[in-house]
């Protein structure tokens, strides 16, 4: 293999690239730009790992667009444009920033290129796609959208570049890229680039590579020396007391805080802007441009704490952030390098904080048999939310005031002390009225209840309600059942009812037998 060249301008890169790396500042190359690039440049197949913010998108960017000058022409022809160099990446976030990269790289050069990703209109992305791109930078999932619609050509791809390769590799993102790679020539060169690999991944990527050379400038899942690592101890309801806490010890203004959850993601967002800090929520159920405008807040400075899920732990490239939380430990310890890896990028120093709960012994024994490193969880000593509330009110500690028992002990009285006892209820005298003292004295004008009063003859009380007489019919005046006696009176009526239920039976009989 050659030997690592240190600086840019020994590359035997094109004068508009060399000037376009000068304009941004690149003088000397990462450890893995230096090994990766001159593979490259012959066209072999690569697999890269290194750590997290050493450089791998102009490790695979500077080489590749070296390798398409031959095929760079001024023609407005979508024609003489076909995508020649295509690369996936996992999510929307790194697919912008890797697409921007690229476009930097290649600002003084004819090559054009574009990216598409969900969560925005297709049309656009259409229109740049009609027009013709040599690199084509895509999400999984939006790039085969394009494919079904007709919009993106591929039989004409010489370079593929998998970006965060383990991710891309994972058991969901495997039959997309598998129906991707069904489209592409089989003469190809194929770069894989991560910050982890495991042997699992390596053998699955074993398929897609043909002798790929390995290239580990670091050792396999190590994260960058200039991280300071640290796990407290932190139970759920207390983990963004001790966000705060932190933050305000160390005077740390900007950070990333990950949640392994959606929901906890968003909930933690809002109890900080209640707590006074400038937060923002990232996360999948966010729409896409709610996303970037979060992200661009916090890249301006605009936001202090940006809580998110793990959809902004992979190739982010925000300079200069101090610090990276880990609200919840991550389920996968992979996971837990890339977070990190949002810190302490370029050589500069960071600050790594895991609030660890006492569920998470297992997920902490991961991590440790990953990075290889003795974890040890601390304590972290805060003051209690009354003692910081007594503080704030100018008020004594608790321990420096003696309790209503040690009063009792040295003799003095609970009543008679000037400060009440903190809980006790406050006994309230009942108000003093002669009037509700005096007992009950009979008036002797006074009338007696109703109820004890006897009605007068032919009267009623007030709550009965005398009968209402009504008119019998059939009653005529002298008539015999007038003239009955009272005795008699119901056998006579029986004996009515009886000749009339006869009567009416007989008419019955003779309707039956008439013909109508």
């Amino acid at each position: 293999m050659t030997s690592p060249t240190l600086s840019f301008s020994e590359l035997a890169l094109a004068p508009s690239l060399t000037q376009a790396v000068a304009e941004m500042g690149y003088e000397t190359m990462t450890p893995i730009q230096a090994q990766a690039i001159p593979v490259v440049l012959t066209g072999q197949d690569v697999m890269g790992a290194a750590q997290t913010g050493t450089g791998k998108t102009a490790a695979f960017s500077l080489p590749l667009l070296q390798r398409l000058m031959r095929h760079e022409n001024s023609s407005a022809s979508p024609a003489r444009h076909p995508v020649r160099a295509l690369v996936l990446l996992p999510t929307r976030e790194l697919a912008d920033q890797v697409a921007q990269q690229i476009a930097q790289y290649a600002k003084h050069t004819k090559l054009r290129s574009t990216v598409v990703f969900g969560g925005m209109d297709m049309k656009p992305q259409t229109a740049e796609l009609k027009k013709g791109v040599e690199v084509l930078v895509a999400t999984p999932g939006r790039l085969l959208d394009h494919i079904e619609a007709k919009n993106a050509v591929l039989h004409q791809v010489e370079y593929v570049v998998l970006d965060e390769a383990d991710r891309m590799l994972d058991i969901g993102f495997l039959p997309d890229l598998q129906r991707i790679l069904s489209y592409l020539p089989k003469e190809r060169t194929t770069l894989l680039f991560s910050a982890t690999f495991s042997p699992e991944i390596k053998r699955l990527a074993s398929s897609y590579l043909q002798n790929p050379v390995t290239i580990e400038v670091a050792r396999a899942n190590a994260t960058a020396s200039t991280v300071e690592q640290r796990f407290y101890a932190a139970h759920d309801d207390d983990k963004r007391r001790t966000i705060c806490h932190v933050l305000q010890e160390r005077g740390i203004r900007q950070a990333f805080i990950f949640s392994n959850s959606k929901l906890g993601c968003a909930r933690l967002s809002r109890a900080l802007e209640r707590d006074g800090y400038r937060a923002a929520a990232l996360h999948g159920d966010k729409s896409q441009d709610e996303r970037l405008k979060a992200l661009e807040a916090f890249k301006q400075g605009e936001v202090d704490l940006l809580v998110c899920t793990d959809v902004a732990a992979r190739g982010l490239d925000i300079k200069d952030v101090p610090a990276v939380f880990n609200y919840d430990v991550p389920f996968n310890a992979e996971d837990y390098v890339h977070r990190i890896g949002r810190t302490g990028r370029a050589g500069a120093s960071g600050l790594a904080v895991t609030l660890v709960a006492p569920s998470d012994s297992r997920l902490v024994a991961d991590i440790e048999k990953l990075i290889k490193t003795r974890i040890t969880v601390e304590t972290l000593a805060m003051p209690s939310a009354r003692a910081r509330q007594r503080s704030d009110a100018g008020e004594s500690p608790r321990s420096e005031r003696p309790s209503g028992h040690q009063e009792a002990r040295n003799g003095a009285s609970h009543f008679a002390s000037s400060r009440p006892v903190r809980g006790a209820r406050p006994v309230r005298a009942a108000p003093a009225d002669p009037f509700f003292d005096r007992p009950y004295e009979a008036s002797a004008s006074e009338a007696p209840p109703t109820w004890e009063s006897k009605p007068a003859p032919g009267s009623t009380l007030r709550q009965i309600k005398a009968k209402r007489k009504v008119p019998a019919l059939f009653k005529p005046a002298g008539s015999v059942y007038n003239a009955a006696p009272v005795a008699g009176r119901g056998l006579f009526a029986r004996c009515l009812r009886g000749r009339a239920r006869q009567l009416v039976n007989l008419a019955l009989v003779k309707i039956s037998h008439r013909d109508f």
